[in-house]
């Protein structure tokens, strides 16, 4: 019967481990995330709202609500509410933490349209059938950042 030596190769692993140096990696620029809002359940489709949130997303937010309160599009009414709620939110968090906050440094770093629930009904069809409508809807979530003064 042949004796297998499975302690050796076990000695051989945790040994091949522990000289491993760990290598330590330099630190990062760390933007700080001050605040964040959300909206649930806003009546609007996912896709329209999309369209008005890729628009922002990465812009100081006096940009962004200038480009907001211009904007033709519904949804831009709706994102602007989220996006002045996390603006007095992080204005908030500062008054609370006694830290200074300038809000012209803020920015959008953060912001995400996901499906809400879908209200279902149903409109009358020919031959006495009904077909179905699903009226969308969207969860606004907004986190706006300081960027760091140079």
């Amino acid at each position: 019967m042949a004796t297998r030596k499975t302690t050796t190769k076990r000695a051989t692993k945790t040994a091949a481990k522990k000289a491993t140096p760990v290598v330590q990696r330099p630190k990062r620029r760390v933007v700080r995330t001050v605040a964040h809002a959300t909206q649930r359940s806003a009546r609007q489709s996912p896709y329209k709202m999309r369209l008005v949130i890729d628009e922002i997303r990465g812009r100081d937010v006096n940009e962004a609500l200038s480009y907001l309160a211009f904007s033709k599009k519904h949804a831009a009414k709706q994102i602007e509410k989220v996006l002045r709620s996390a603006v007095a939110n992080a204005e908030h968090a500062a008054r609370e933490q006694n830290e200074p906050l300038d809000v012209d440094a803020l920015f959008v770093s953060r912001a995400v349209i996901n499906e809400g629930p879908k209200l279902k009904r149903f409109m009358p069809a020919a031959m006495g059938r009904a077909t179905p409508i699903h009226k969308r809807t969207s969860h606004v979530e907004i986190v706006v950042s300081s960027r760091e003064v140079r």
